[in-house]
């Protein structure tokens, strides 16, 4: 510990704060000033005492500024003067040292070990900071420069004032090279003379303190202000177990970067890289929210599409990434799959960040789905890429409760327990799921919200990418709807309960333990065209309360080598965030047996197969998919579905059932329909029914105001030719 004699011991060997430091520094400053001021007279008057035509602030206006009330400073004091500002160095030193060990921030001094700067670079801040404190400046740095209008310090009046000899001047240049701290950190920016529109030379360039590192020296919260709009200081603290992410996840991470880095906070000792690849709204940012609360850091988002979409992309990229040193601050970098390309301009984009990281990195998290590459690694940084593991059930039980606060109560532990077991939603999706329903109920007069509510927005939330690869299919019918044995009608109940009971069958009673593939549901309708296979789809969709997405068969398959697979790829990806039911219709065109390898086509087409049985098996949703054709299902595909449903061509009484619920309630029908004979005389499938139905409205609606027996029988004959059927003179007859 440094102690001071007591003959200049102060009563105080510590700075209360960066303004008392601040002020001795500034009359240190004053010191080296006025010896440079009695230099400068000296000159003068070895040249005749005549100073330039531009000067004309007085020696006495100087005098009274760098001594008030002392008048002129005698030639024979100056060498005193140099002594009393060695000894002032000495106390400036002793005394910030004594105020870092307790903890004082002094904003001059942590710029030093914050950007490597020697203590005569610190010195060359305090020139530039010290017009910012006190307009004094401006006019003793115009009258040392012999111009009225250069009120900033140039290069060449910095090295005039700090060194004595030119040598020492020539050397110091370095000190101001791009490259060199002072320059790389952004302290400093140099301004050329604008009385020089021709160009001036180096030392006549003018030095400009950044307004960043102004605030930061006067201890100013807040980013830089340039960063507005894409950049935020996240102030809020999440104690790490309330982390919407499993806990092992965040536990783990914080061992790593403690164990590895130790735990103090330090800029030697976090330097950390830390990729968190998931899906959007996974959890990232809660997770590094939470780990900085644990270390006791704070830490600033950046959105990076914002700000790779600005002309000063680069700019911006470092003043980012200077906020963690500046504020001791993580830094998260949300959507950073921009600089994950394979385009010449994400190559660039990534060289920059590596350029800043090596500058400025401290604490840095990385959010993105894309795999970060091994090479893209930044030297000096320690690397750590970590799987953002998909929500399980309490964990989404939680996400959910902690988004409704206080209105969890109008829907209650079991509708709590219906959302996060039905709809497998990250904890940002919950988030803004919660938020839409929340803002729609409210809209709707304030009434309670409902499951119905929050149903709705969450399947909103979850096919908002998944429309633009398969068609959303209406949901409207009901149990009431579906004509089927008894038997067929419970095996779609049990995939129904399937679905309900998912999450306590395999968490809660252990067997999520006991699979590794295969949790998802799979289910294989097969019948006669028109059996019922898509409504049945429907009603459990709807039973569910979860959309119904049918994939247009003809925009997977392709001809060329691949191109299934990508296809296939993209649709299990967008609906692993989704808890659509993914229908795929006619699903022998794609799934059908295996063909013996005769070429290239034939063993891709075998590839499809398998990567499609990959794929549900690892996919948690739902799938169905229908086939007329049975038999002409792989039948080690087949083995693997959960649920095989057979939709028998209906008999004569369940034909009758099927013409009748046809017929909405409010259709004026003639007395003469028989439903009788249509279901003995028609030997027709329910899709079929439904057509000749609507067929006979609207003939009906044309000429008539009932529905007759012969607008029905019309309609009939009009589907049997669609069909390729016979129709003979019996049908006309009863």
């Amino acid at each position: 510990m440094v102690e001071m004699s007591n003959h200049s011991a102060p009563e105080h060997p510590f700075y209360a704060d960066t303004f008392e430091h601040l002020a001795e520094a500034l009359r240190r400053l004053d010191m080296l000033l006025g010896l440079r001021v009695a230099e400068f007279r000296r000159m003068l008057d070895e040249r005749g005492g005549a100073p330039s035509q531009h000067l004309y602030i007085s020696h006495e206006e100087i005098d009274g500024l760098l001594h008030p009330g002392a008048g002129k400073a005698e030639p024979e004091e100056f060498e005193a003067q140099r002594e009393r500002a060695r000894r002032l160095d000495d106390v400036i030193a002793m005394k910030t040292y004594r105020s870092t060990e307790l903890g004082i921030f002094l904003g001059m001094p942590s710029l030093m070990p914050l950007f490597g700067l020697s203590q005569f670079e610190l010195e060359i801040v305090m020139i530039c900071l010290a017009p910012e404190l006190d307009r004094k400046y401006d006019r003793i740095y115009a009258y040392l420069q012999d111009d009225i209008t250069r009120k900033r310090p140039s290069i060449d009046l910095v090295l005039t004032i700090l060194c004595s000899i030119n040598s020492d001047r020539w050397k110091a240049g370095m000190y101001f090279s791009d490259h060199a701290p002072l320059m790389r950190g952004g302290i400093l920016t140099t301004i050329d003379d604008p009385q020089s529109p021709s160009g001036s030379s180096a030392l006549a360039r003018f030095l400009q303190l950044d307004r960043r590192i102004l605030d930061f020296i006067l201890g100013r919260g807040g980013i830089d202000g340039r960063l507005i709009g894409i950049a935020e200081a996240i102030g809020q603290r999440m104690p790490l177990d309330t982390v919407p992410v499993d806990p092992v996840v965040g536990a783990s991470l914080l061992r790593f970067l403690t164990g590895n880095l130790g735990g103090e906070r330090s800029t030697e000792r976090y330097r950390a890289a830390v990729h968190l690849r998931g899906a959007r709204g996974a959890g990232a940012l809660d997770l590094a929210l939470g780990v900085c609360g644990a270390l006791g850091v704070p830490l600033v988002r950046v959105d990076m599409e914002l700000l790779q979409a600005s002309q000063q992309s680069e700019e911006l990229l470092r003043l980012a990434l200077r906020e963690g040193p500046l504020g001791q601050a993580a830094i998260f970098l949300d959507n950073v799959d921009v600089l994950l390309g394979e385009d010449d301009r994400a190559r660039i984009e990534f060289k920059r960040l590596a350029s800043a990281v090596a500058d400025y990195g401290w604490l840095l998290f990385m959010a993105g789905e894309k795999e970060w590459s091994a090479d893209a690694r930044f030297d000096g940084m320690l690397f750590h890429t970590l799987e953002m593991p998909g929500a399980d059930f309490p964990v989404r039980r939680a996400a959910w409760r902690r988004a409704l606060g206080e209105r969890v109560a109008e829907i209650g532990e079991e509708g709590l327990a219906q959302l996060a077991g039905r709809f497998r939603l990250t904890p940002g999706q919950i988030r803004d799921a919660a938020a839409r329903a929340s803002a729609s109920n409210l809209a709707d007069d304030g009434r309670p919200l409902s499951l119905d509510d929050l149903f709705a927005a969450c399947r909103h939330q979850s096919s908002i990418k998944l429309r633009e690869l398969a068609a959303r299919q209406r949901t409207h019918y009901g149990w009431d709807d579906l004509v089927l044995p008894d038997e067929k009608l419970r095996q779609l109940r049990e995939i129904c309960a399937h679905v309900k009971h998912r999450d306590r069958v395999f968490g809660e009673w252990g067997f999520d333990g006991k699979l590794s593939h295969g949790k998802g549901l799979s289910a294989l309708f097969t019948g006669s065209p028109g059996t019922g296979k898509t409504m049945a789809a429907s009603v459990i969709a709807r039973e569910l309360g979860l959309d119904l997405y049918k994939v247009d068969l003809s925009s997977v398959v392709s001809k060329y080598i691949g191109e299934t697979e990508k296809n296939l790829s993209r649709i299990f990806r967008e609906a692993e965030s989704s808890t659509a039911i993914l229908f795929f219709d006619e699903a022998d065109a794609l799934f059908g047996k295996r063909t013996e390898v005769a070429d290239a086509h034939d063993r891709y087409a075998n590839i499809e197969t398998s990567y499609l049985l990959q794929r549900m098996e690892e996919y948690e949703g739902v799938v169905i998919l229908a086939t007329n054709l049975r038999e002409n299902m792989d039948e080690a595909f087949t083995r693997r579905i959960r649920f095989v449903v057979e939709f028998p061509f209906p008999d004569e009484s369940s034909r009758r059932r099927i013409w009748e619920t046809h017929f909405p309630a409010a259709t004026p029908r003639s007395k003469d329909v028989d439903f009788d004979y249509l279901s003995s005389r028609l030997r027709i499938a329910g899709g079929n029914i439904k057509n000749i139905v609507l067929s006979s409205a609207f003939a009906a609606a044309e000429n008539g105001n009932l529905v007759t027996m012969e607008h029905i029988l019309y309609g009939a004959k009009r589907e049997f030719e669609k069909i390729g059927k016979l129709w003979s003179n019996d049908h006309h007859t009863k």
